[in-house]
């Protein structure tokens, strides 16, 4: 997996190699020697003596110190260093002089080679070996037209200096601000090849398993821990289409990888079963994706429009550790509402039975006919208690048969809008809503819903009395309202931590009550938690059971400052591509309680 520039590219890219200008000024050397040479043994008829003796010794040179050079730098690997520059320039220098003096000192057509030898040192030197090429050349094509070969002018070679001055100082800058960004493009390079090794290190030791691929499916990247968990040779199948082999082992992994890598959806949580072979385990997977703006993957490899990278681990031993929790949990909580039960049963009872006993007395008396007026007011006062507390312990029992019972039975296609409707009328035609006016508000394309109709109107309902007798409550004098809403809210517009691959629908009711105080928020969905004194305490944990068994949630939202409480059930939405049945498979999400004290 390839994912930062070679540290030789990225130097390349901001300074330039030594070793590339030593190759173009050994070719440039060899050229221009070697057309002269030639020209001076085949072309020149009437060459003196002493030229054709220069070239050949020119020539001698400049093959000998090439060789040299190039054996040195390229067969031997060497750093070209200072030493070496300087020479090569020193040697360029008076090969140049050579050239010039053999073709015409102040009239040859090769001056303008001295710029380049001074560009190249000035480019390969450090800071001011440019400039001291630059008077050396000076010097030695003064010596060359003044005293060798006589015939240039003072202004002349006064033009040429300042000429291969100007040409030293404006090199020799670009030359120190190239060498200056060659550092810091090494410092960077070497600073990423540490940032690589580091972070691939990492995710070959980490535990957890991570598999990067593109929109076409291809596997662009694989740690070992992956390979193990899906017990796949996923090294060998880099640059192929692997989704059709995972889907085969992890199902789940397999579509959100697909879901992330094509669509860019982002999975924050979900399980799913890996089968190979005997081997089985339960994995946790959360995905990421990118815009495939930079490779990501083997080199060589395509392209892709976008990636997707699944991050995935065992969690077979914390799930039976969580289950395990919960069963414990659970023994606690039906231990609690047992004490709580038999307390609320307790106390009728207590009545019943001492109504019971005065009422056994006053019959007795009257079997006597010693019972008076005022006995007679008390049996009506004890017979009423009794009938009072018998209706109160019966409608105790049928509350708690309700919450045990708040369990889906069937399903079926729900229209949510409807369910809301029907709610809302039935919230306003209640006596309590006498004063209080109830608004539901449904769009036309509300999403249907996979479920119980009576179940989910009995919750809906449930929540919207509670808001009609809270605000009745605070507004005696009327003016209050409730408010009934039905929404298909966007996957970013849902709380973190949910997840409705589907969609999700939002059923909200919000009143003007004197809203919940901080403090009850967490035992507000506690069974026979209650704040009126004719209230059973069954409602809400009603409502949580019913909407935890449409795999849904319950939010709320409110203090107790007089601004009204608002509750939102949020659940999933119909499945298009199939018929709803018992055996749905549910989304990964938190706990209903835990969700609920979360947003609140």
């Amino acid at each position: 997996m390839r994912q930062t520039p070679k540290s030789t590219d990225l130097t390349r890219q901001v300074t330039l190699e030594p070793r590339a200008v030593l190759r173009w000024a050994h070719a440039g050397r060899l050229v221009v020697v070697t057309a002269l040479f030639l020209a001076a043994v085949f072309v020149w008829e009437r060459a003196a003596r002493d030229d054709t003796r220069i070239v050949a010794v020119a020539f001698a040179l400049a093959a000998a110190w090439t060789a040299a050079a190039w054996w040195r730098v390229e067969v031997l690997r060497r750093r070209p260093g200072t030493p070496l520059m300087a020479a090569q320039s020193a040697i360029d220098l008076v090969l140049t002089t050579a050239v010039v003096h053999v073709t015409g000192g102040a009239s040859s057509q090769f001056t303008p080679v001295y710029i380049l030898v001074i560009a190249v040192a000035a480019l390969l030197l450090p800071v001011g070996g440019g400039l001291a090429t630059a008077v050396v050349a000076a010097a030695l094509y003064g010596a060359d037209v003044v005293w060798l070969r006589p015939g240039g002018t003072t202004l002349g070679l006064s033009l040429q200096a300042c000429v291969f001055a100007i040409v030293a100082l404006g090199a020799g800058y670009v030359g120190a601000r190239l060498r200056q960004a060659g550092v810091g493009g090494e410092r960077l390079a070497a600073a990423l090849a540490r940032a690589r090794v580091e972070a691939t290190d990492i995710l070959r030791n980490i535990r957890s398993g991570i598999v990067t691929v593109d929109a076409q499916g291809r596997l662009l990247f694989a740690n070992p821990a992956a390979s193990a968990l899906l017990q796949l040779d996923l090294a060998s199948r880099l640059g192929r289409p692997v989704l059709d082999d995972i889907g085969r082992v992890a199902p789940v992994l397999a579509d959100v990888l697909f879901r992330a890598a094509a669509r860019g959806e982002r999975t924050t949580r979900a399980e799913g079963d890996i089968r190979a072979g005997e081997f089985t385990a339960l994995i946790g997977v959360t995905t990421t994706v990118s815009d495939g703006s930079t490779a990501a993957g083997v080199a060589g490899a395509p392209q892709a429009s976008g990636t997707g990278t699944a991050i995935f681990s065992d969690i077979t031993q914390s799930k039976r550790v969580e289950a395990l929790h919960l069963r414990a949990q659970r023994l606690e909580a039906v231990a609690e509402l047992s004490a709580s039960l038999a307390h609320e049963i307790k106390n009728p009872l207590a009545s019943i039975r001492s109504a019971v006993e005065q009422l056994a007395r006053l019959s007795t008396r009257g079997i006597e006919g010693t019972l008076d007026q005022e006995d007679a007011d008390d049996v009506r006062t004890l017979s009423g208690l009794t009938v009072r507390e018998s209706d109160r312990l019966s409608r105790l029992l049928s509350e708690f048969l309700d919450f045990a019972r708040a369990r889906v039975t069937r399903v079926e296609r729900v229209d949510a809008g409807a369910v809301a409707r029907e709610a809302g009328r039935l919230a306003a035609a209640h006596p309590a809503a006498e004063h209080v006016r109830v608004h539901v508000a449904v769009p036309d394309d509300t999403p249907a819903i996979d479920g119980d109709p009576e179940l989910l109107h009995r919750a809906l309902f449930n929540l919207a009395l509670n808001a009609v007798q809270a605000t009745a409550a605070a507004h005696p004098q009327g003016g209050g309202r409730v408010r009934l809403e039905v929404q298909a809210p966007d996957p970013e517009e849902l709380p973190g931590g949910l997840s409705f691959p589907d969609g999700a629908v939002a059923l909200h009711v919000s009143d003007d009550g004197g809203g919940i105080a901080p403090e009850l928020l967490d035992r507000l969905f506690d069974p026979f938690f209650t704040t009126r004194r004719d209230g059973s305490g069954l409602g809400l944990a009603v409502v949580q059971r019913a909407v935890e068994s449409h795999r849904g949630v319950v939010l709320v939202e409110g203090g107790g400052d007089g601004t009204g409480a608002r509750f939102t059930i949020l659940l999933p939405r119909a499945t298009a591509h199939a018929e709803p049945t018992l055996g749905d498979s549910r989304p990964y999400m938190p706990t209903p309680a835990v969700a609920h004290r979360a947003v609140a």
